[in-house]
């Protein structure tokens, strides 16, 4: 697959992640050979998920397994913003904030552009905008114990993508500039060059009213609001997305420095779906039990 609308030096973080790999659960064209593009992303806009079809809306290429003990399909599926709507429950600010940061993060875990749910952790803030995202796109569940939630609160609007075949960990999120919740910093250093229609200032005074809890917001500011964070979205979702996001690989992650330990489960269960994924295949195609 091509991969496009990266920067110099987003092609050298890129790099730099495939340097601390370990060997990955398949190689693209060596070990496992997996039909891309076969299937039109759903890209057509809907009163429930107008954003879609904005030019840089994320398009995902995941690799799942066939039933609950099957191998690898041998072709990706395409997921839109449209159907993690579906998933989520409406369009929001946070859901598509959250894909896009995870399309940075895909963007160094899987160079080949092909995302393998049968490997991926997850780490959210505990907004279930950011936690469905997570959740979606990567497979992961609480009662695996492959999804977290972040241990230090600062962290809420980012999402942290784990790959456990080549134990590389990437912390992505917004850029300075387009970060519009009230009293969470931005905890990557870049910061956008270009100019949002809506000031983030505006953004953040205006909810710190409407979700204040036990606050008592007029009709109009409830309207204003959704009305800004659809604007905002769609205006990041017409420029490449590496122009408002930011990725880093983790060195030396740990998993249990990052989640909050007290919303884990004690025993998580072993994931048993992805455990035929390299089983091997019959000797005929067309062949009796042995």
């Amino acid at each position: 697959m091509t991969i496009r609308g990266l920067t110099l030096a987003f092609s050298l973080l890129v790099a730099g992640a495939s340097a601390l790999a370990a060997e990955p659960t398949y190689k693209e064209g060596e070990t496992i050979f997996v039909e891309t593009g076969v299937e039109a992303p759903d890209r057509t806009p809907t009163w429930y998920a107008s954003i879609v079809a904005k030019p840089y809306a994320p398009v995902f290429e995941m690799l799942a397994t066939q039933g609950t003990q099957g191998r690898y399909y041998p072709y990706t599926y395409p997921v839109t913003l449209k159907d993690m709507v579906r998933f989520h429950g409406h369009d929001c600010e946070g859901t598509t904030t959250a894909a896009n940061s995870a399309w940075m993060a895909f963007k160094i875990l899987f160079p080949d552009g092909i995302i393998d749910r049968s490997v991926l952790w997850g780490i959210s803030g505990e907004s279930p905008c950011w936690s469905d995202a997570v959740a979606f796109l990567t497979g992961a569940r609480l009662q695996y114990g492959n999804l977290g939630f972040f241990k230090d609160k600062r962290y809420s609007h980012a999402v942290i993508l784990y790959r456990e075949d080549t134990k590389v960990a990437v912390l992505a999120t917004w850029k300075e500039g387009v970060n519009n919740i009230p009293g969470e910093p931005v905890m990557l250093p870049g910061k956008i060059t270009w100019q949002p229609k809506i000031t983030m200032k505006d953004v953040e005074a205006l909810k710190a009213v409407v979700k204040l809890a036990g606050g008592n917001p007029t009709p109009y500011q409830v309207d204003l609001m959704r009305y800004q964070q659809w604007v905002h979205i769609n205006d990041i979702l017409d420029r490449p997305l590496p122009e408002s996001y930011q990725a880093q690989v983790i060195e030396n992650f740990k998993w249990e420095d990052w989640i909050d330990p007290s919303k884990v489960i004690v025993k998580p269960h072993e994931r048993s779906d992805t455990r035929l994924k390299n089983h091997p295949y019959r000797g005929r195609p067309v062949e009796g039990p042995r």
